[in-house]
């Protein structure tokens, strides 16, 4: 407790630091007002019927949305339009070379691309805005007779105008705060959900009498160990062994030391997830948020197999997909090269990138396969009795989001104390984070 209070103490003395925590805070706190804000045409009163948002795809949009969605918020899409032209976006930068060499340009490419992004999402949020008004439509007296002829056109220009915000809201936290805006958002809108949840599997549970508390003191104690296993997988490293070439500059030597160079077993991070849940949505958007029939129902519903297998099935090819965009082993080998590296046994230059290809290759592949595995988690979790809620929390795009973005906090605050010669959080080590290339702020900003 001494050290935590020390570690409390030379946070705040930290004027930067301090800074960024209060913005983040404050933006943070923002949103979540935001996310109460009822949209106009809309009677509160009547925003039971959309209990059913609660479950299946559209309970994972609610999730994403801080609950928003399912309150027919004027931030009910919240920023998933944004993530999904992020994601399209750079799908086009491998497929089109035209894309390529605006990429390749440097800040004023990525600047070129930031935009285009920003375009996209505008189409985006209005498509899946008039999906949403389907939706509300149908459930009756949500809306109010009278404002019934305008809504058709009010609300997506509302709810674009909202997405807009968090979308800004996010970089201003990346910008001016602790980083990773887009990640904090998703994950505090996760967050909101817990202590509902928590209490809905309790009571339960607790119907059952003793019999089911102890089945849930079971869960709990499952709970934490999928989170110890999820922090191995985030923190998980293959360490390539690096030898530099002595240099004698007069009297002083350089080089010869001997480090290793840290492959991530989840270089992907959580976008092959939320790739996934991108692809599963897209059948249900379509269907304006109805997910009672045919291959929506299949496509919403994480307890059916069928669901499961197609959603491993994305999260493993594109956790290849995005490894191969995000790392590039001819550029490590180049570089290794100019600084005087060489991996023992390795020849420098194209036998150096093909083994650290193949060495990549390997670590990925187990890699990959435990993501997906991540990822189904929840609809097992629910097939085996737990409430929909809580067990959303038991893996998938929830449960890797929040703790990848806990990690990346942390990070960023023990970087912070060690630049200033302070004690960093931990004894045993140095937390690590996610790549910074993976997590879903940089990714889609």
């Amino acid at each position: 407790m001494k050290k935590l209070i020390q570690t409390l103490k030379n946070i705040w003395s930290i004027d930067d630091l301090k800074s960024k925590i209060v913005v983040t805070l404050s933006l943070i706190f923002v949103y979540r007002f935001g996310t109460y804000i009822v949209l106009p045409g809309i009677d509160p009163n009547q925003l039971g019927a959309l209990s059913s948002a609660k479950t299946g795809a559209l309970g994972l949009i609610d999730a994403f949305s801080g609950g928003a969605f399912s309150q027919a918020s004027i931030l009910a899409l919240g920023i998933m339009p944004y993530i999904s032209a992020s994601i399209f976006m750079q799908l086009m930068t491998i497929l089109i070379p035209q894309m390529q060499k605006v990429q390749k340009e440097g800040a004023s490419g990525q600047k070129k691309i930031n935009q285009w992004t920003r375009y996209l999402t505008v189409i985006v949020t209005f498509v899946q805005a008039y999906a949403y008004v389907t939706y509300l439509k149908g459930l009756g007296e949500a809306v109010i007779e009278s404002f019934s002829a305008y809504f058709w056109l009010t609300t997506p220009i509302v709810l674009t105008a909202g997405t807009l915000f968090v979308m800004w809201l996010g970089e201003k936290i990346t910008d001016k705060g602790l980083g990773n805006g887009t990640s904090l958002i998703i994950m505090v809108g996760i967050l909101a959900r817990l202590p509902r949840s928590f209490k809905q599997e309790w009571d339960a549970k607790s119907a059952s009498g003793a019999g089911g508390i102890l089945i849930f003191v079971i869960e709990i104690a499952v709970l934490v160990a999928i989170i110890m296993g999820l922090i191995i997988l985030i923190q998980g490293v293959r360490k390539v062994p690096v030898n530099y070439a002595k240099q004698i500059v007069g009297n002083r030597q350089f080089g010869g030391a001997r480090q290793f160079l840290p492959l991530k077993v989840n270089s992907a991070g959580v976008m092959p997830i939320i790739f996934a849940q991108a692809i599963m949505f897209l059948p249900t958007i379509f269907a304006n948020f109805e997910t009672g029939k045919g291959i929506a129902k299949v496509f919403s519903d994480p307890r059916d197999y069928v669901h499961m297998i197609i959603y491993a099935v994305i999260v493993i090819g594109f956790t290849f997909l995005y490894t191969a965009l995000i790392f590039n082993p001819k550029q490590i080998a180049d570089d290794l090269k100019r600084n005087n590296g060489f991996i023992p046994g390795v020849k420098p230059g194209q036998p150096t990138a093909d083994y650290i290809g193949a060495v990549m290759d390997k670590i990925t592949l187990p890699g990959a396969f435990l993501l997906a595995i991540v990822g189904i988690l929840p609809g097992f979790a629910q097939r085996l009795g737990i409430t929909q809620g809580f067990a959303s929390f038991f893996g998938g795009t929830s449960l890797l989001i929040m703790v990848g973005v806990i990690l990346d906090s942390l990070q960023q605050i023990e970087t912070q104390l060690l630049m200033r010669q302070y004690d960093g959080l931990m004894k045993s080590g140095r937390i690590q984070g996610r790549q910074s290339s993976s997590s879903v702020s940089n990714a889609v900003i």
